[in-house]
């Protein structure tokens, strides 16, 4: 059985661990690797967010940036294009403009819907929760703005450290590692314990090994295998492994990857061995899909 816990995420707390809890992803941008600008209008957006809750989800998570392969991603919060370094993808103002129409409009529809924001700005994080979302989730594990902790401890809701090695547009020129659950181990232990330190509550954490986020192909496959052994960290569990590109690879069919379309069966697969090895949160783009499978898979490990 999956160790259980309280997630508090604001004023309310969300049970993990009796039931496998389903995040949809509503990507408000224009060059997400699986649906890049098709919800970039807050109204399509809202209704899309909508009708994953009606499919099966229990959180919505809506994000203004990609951090696909080869994104490009600030180097720290508040710096400007000229500023040298890493380009500017996405401004902060650029971002609240697209995600807080939205949180906004879903939060007066569905006032119970559980709302969660993607992104590494605290600016963003605090205006997000402020509009009516409860969950940040930082892709970057409170590292990229050295406020997030700070405000997170401040907003008291909840919050996502996902493991990220390099950057986006780093990713390609990584060196492989000899034992990637090892080191995400490490180093998920570490950036959790500086959370706490900074202020942040335990029993607001959950922490996600980051599925291709800085781990070649290979690397997946063996954090899948081993994903049990972050038990050991004592936090609940998100996964996101969703119409990730190791998937495509894995089904390739004469030296083609499968496109983001054929990735659905691959991904049900790969969301279904997280859950048996104790995942307590899919992160997913087919809700409708993956809450048929999460039936099935909570009732082997209940």
């Amino acid at each position: 059985m999956r160790p259980v816990f309280e997630w508090q995420i604001g004023s309310r707390a969300l049970q993990l661990g009796k039931r496998t809890l389903i995040m949809g992803v509503v990507n408000v941008t224009p060059d997400s690797f699986s649906d890049g600008g098709l919800h970039l209008d807050p109204e399509t957006a809202v209704a899309h967010a909508l009708q994953l809750v009606a499919d099966g989800a229990d959180i919505i998570d809506i994000g203004g940036e990609s951090t696909r392969p080869g994104a490009t991603v600030i180097a720290s919060a508040g710096a400007s294009a000229s500023s040298g370094g890493t380009k500017v993808a996405v401004s902060e103002r650029e971002e609240l403009d697209r995600v807080i129409p939205v949180i906004a409009s879903l939060r007066r529809k569905r006032s119970e819907v559980v709302i969660s924001v993607d992104t590494y700005k605290a600016a963003v994080a605090r205006a997000a929760v402020e509009a009516g979302a409860e969950i940040v989730n930082d892709v970057s594990g409170f590292r990229w703005d050295s406020r997030m902790a700070k405000t997170l401890t401040e907003l008291k809701c909840g919050a996502v450290l996902m493991h990220m090695r390099g950057r986006p547009e780093e990713w390609r020129t990584l060196p492989p590692v000899a034992d990637i659950v090892t080191l995400i181990k490490r180093e998920l232990r570490e950036r959790a314990d500086a959370a706490l330190m900074a202020g942040v509550k335990r029993d607001r954490l959950v922490l996600d090994p980051g599925f291709g986020f800085g781990k070649n192909h290979e690397e997946n496959y063996p954090l899948l295998k081993r994903f049990a052994e972050f038990h050991d960290l004592c936090y609940p569990l998100m996964a996101g492994v969703s119409r990730k590109s190791f998937i495509g690879r894995a089904l390739a069919r004469d030296g083609k990857d499968a496109g983001i379309p054929d990735r659905l069966y691959g991904t049900l697969a790969a969301e279904t061995a997280a859950i048996l090895k104790g995942a307590h949160v899919i992160r997913t783009h087919d809700v409708k899909a993956c809450a048929d499978a999460v039936r099935i898979a909570d009732i082997v490990v209940s």
